[in-house]
């Protein structure tokens, strides 16, 4: 495992350090309505690690995840998050786990302000006082302080996406989850929201597990990545390994080429049953 991750996850706002949270995948497959969308997966999240899954779109990234996040559960087998079940209250309660979604999931009738409030006053965690501090603190941390009262109307898709870290900072999480962070936004946009998750991992220890098309994000600042294609694990390394690979069908995703005396949707033409 890398030596980067670690073993303690610190409090943003207080700087208490807590036990970082690992994350078990055993087994597990998903199907719905008799079609298997996940396959046998099996791969474990170390505490600190920053991991990342790709796959081409369908192949099941974004189902993993609300599978991880306890918002689902498993046809068969078994997700742990610190050894719990996420499905269940009493893992909520103990372990703090936060979903960024991917369009944001922005209360449009709250400004930013009330948008980040919203969790802590709901669970009764301090008073008005400190829960302006959180706020603040975590506006502070993406540099969105300035947009603390306008409506998420209002907000670039760029300053959308930090908000919405944002707010899963102010819940102060052991276990970060993304889904497409940095779909739809531009090159600049993209390597800054990169740079804001390898910075929570490197100052914070968060656990962090990103759903990701973004080829840089993944090789960039990942620890390890999972490649996911029809619902199955076809590899899972560091991005050096995946760098050197010789697999003509990673190669492919990873660095596909534009022909245009051979477009790719023509062989596909070709595969499709009369």
């Amino acid at each position: 495992m890398d030596s980067t991750c670690c073993s303690k996850t610190r409090n943003p706002f207080t700087g208490v350090e807590a036990n970082a949270v690992g994350v078990q995948v055993a087994g597990i497959s998903k199907s719905y309505s008799g079609v298997e969308v996940l396959t046998n997966l099996n791969f474990e999240v170390q505490p600190g690690e920053i991991f990342v899954l790709m796959g081409p779109s369908g192949s099941g990234k974004s189902v993993l995840l609300r599978l991880i996040a306890g918002l689902e559960s498993p046809t068969s087998g078994t997700v742990t998050v610190d050894g719990q079940d996420p499905c269940l209250e009493e893992t909520r309660d103990r372990v703090r786990l936060a979903l960024v979604f991917q369009a944001g999931a922005l209360f449009n009738s709250l400004n930013v302000y009330d948008n980040l409030a919203l969790y802590p006053r709901e669970h009764r965690s301090g008073d008005e006082k400190s829960i302006r501090e959180k706020v603040m603190h975590a506006l502070k941390i993406l540099s969105v302080e300035d947009a603390v009262n306008k409506f998420p109307s209002e907000l670039s898709g760029g300053m959308k996406k930090r908000v919405s870290i944002a707010r899963a900072l102010v819940m102060e999480p052991q276990l970060l989850l993304y889904d497409e962070p940095t779909s739809e936004l531009d090159p600049v946009m993209s390597a800054t929201i990169s740079e804001i998750i390898a910075t929570l991992k490197n100052e914070y220890s968060v656990t962090s597990i990103v759903v990701t098309h973004d080829r840089s994000l993944a090789l960039t600042i990942a620890n390890r990545v999972g490649i996911l294609m029809d619902g199955k694990l076809i590899t899972l390394g560091t991005p050096e390994e995946l760098k050197a690979t010789k697999d003509p069908k990673l190669i492919d995703f990873l660095h596909p080429k534009i022909d245009l005396q051979n477009p790719r949707f023509k062989k596909l033409e070709t595969q499709e049953p009369k």
